[in-house]
């Protein structure tokens, strides 16, 4: 009876590893990571490691790739070729179907890359809490009432918020009683009832909480289409410094931009591009949106670019893949340079998200001049196989030489709603 249970543990043990090592098996690791749908542009090549037992070939639909197989070195060139859908098979040795991918081609777009730098001005909808203080007499008024910092004040007394100096006048105005109060707080709206409090100390009605309106900074342009005259720059939120907060928009511009300074990074320590943009404004477009994956609105007139005037054609998600890459940017009086990176890591996205590349600076003259990503260089327009892909989002505080990087097909859809 023992040696029948010994038996059947050892067996057990044996298929478990049986199972681990046929899940980590290359033939595994491919199905898992092989996506369902590859999304590519008109004359966009994407190459797939497969390994020497797999097959890739075509199945059904419209044919709108192509595609090479290389059996001594199990790599596949698919090449789109007209826009449309494709359906392929993959394979065990070309006899035994394993997977279906569909190839999605879209019509070739051209943008213009960006890599100048900007100053962004922005004005909130509503105003932010950043904090709360108690009054001499006693609590905030803002905390007993449940208003807690990252929200939003949008109305008081059915009057609707605009700045903090119209709101500290309304609440002057309206004195010591009851007032109905509607906020923001993570997408939702709520309202609430707050009592100001006259405060001894300033001799004026308080609410006891410290707002915040607007916003200014500088950032990177990352492209134009001149078929719609819409804009992304920055591929992150702005947020409020203190709270975290994205702020929302009730209106703001992008302006030209001089780099007139810069910090640069260190481990531990992101440096930071200093630019000048407020001292003689001149507006290029207003902000729309502003989101985790950028800021989005129109220009008012095409921006030039030297490096490529002509602009370039997009490269979808599907097509970016591990390897050289560029980036234009702009760190000092010279205007927009093109640096070499590396792409080092490519996440599989099916949906808008951060983080859809790691990248890693290998350009020598911009690590002499930033020491690798800066504050700043947000935005800045990743080039792959002379394709516009994406755009630099944040740097690694750890690591100034590397950062995350975005991708192309999020931002088109982001400027394509404003």
């Amino acid at each position: 009876m023992k040696r029948a249970s010994r038996l059947k543990r050892a067996t057990g043990v044996v298929l478990a590893m049986f199972l681990a090592l046929g899940y980590f098996s290359p033939l595994q690791k491919t199905l898992r990571t092989l996506p369902d749908t590859l999304a590519l542009t008109q004359g966009q090549v994407q190459t797939l490691n497969l390994g020497p037992q797999l097959r890739l070939v075509a199945h059904k639909g419209e044919t709108a790739v192509s595609a090479t197989q290389d059996e001594t070195l199990g790599q596949v060139e698919l090449v789109s070729e007209t826009a449309g859908t494709s359906e392929l098979m993959l394979s065990l040795m070309g006899v035994l179907p394993l997977k279906r991918v569909e190839v999605q081609v879209s019509p070739e777009k051209r943008l213009i890359p960006g890599g100048a730098a900007i100053g962004v001005a922005m004005r909130t909808d509503g105003v932010l809490v950043v904090g709360t203080s108690d009054l001499t007499e006693g609590a905030s008024p803002a905390s007993l009432c449940g208003i807690r910092p990252g929200d939003v004040l949008r109305s008081v007394n059915g009057v609707r918020i605009i700045s903090a100096q119209q709101l500290t006048e309304l609440i002057a105005q309206l004195g010591e009683k009851p007032l109905p109060v509607e906020y923001a707080r993570e997408g939702a709206v709520f309202t609430t009832t707050m009592t100001p409090q006259m405060d001894s100390t300033t001799g004026t009605v308080r609410i006891g909480a410290w707002v915040r309106d607007s916003t200014a900074g500088v950032g990177t342009l990352s492209f134009y289409d001149p078929e719609t005259s819409s804009y992304a720059a920055l591929g992150h939120a702005i947020t409020d410094g203190d709270t975290g907060q994205v702020l929302t928009v009730s209106q703001g511009q992008i302006l030209r931009a001089d780099v007139v300074a810069v910090q640069r990074g260190q481990k531990g320590a992101p440096g930071e591009l200093k630019g000048s943009f407020l001292m003689d404004p001149q507006t290029l477009g207003d902000i729309q949106k502003n989101n985790t994956l950028g800021i989005y609105g129109r220009m008012t007139q095409a921006p030039a670019c030297a490096l490529y005037p002509e602009g370039l054609p997009i490269g979808l998600r599907s097509g970016v893949h591990e390897g050289p890459a560029t980036i234009l940017s702009t760190v000092d009086g010279t205007g927009v340079q093109e640096f070499t990176i590396e792409i080092t890591r490519v996440n599989q996205q099916s949906a808008p998200a951060p983080k859809s590349m790691v990248i890693k600076v290998t350009d020598e003259r911009l690590l002499a001049a930033t020491g690798g990503i800066v504050q700043g260089m947000s935005g800045s327009p990743i080039i792959q196989d002379g394709r516009l892909i994406g755009a630099v989002t944040h740097v690694f505080v750890g690591d100034p030489q590397q950062g995350y990087g975005l991708y192309i097909d999020w931002m088109i859809q982001e400027a394509g709603q404003v």
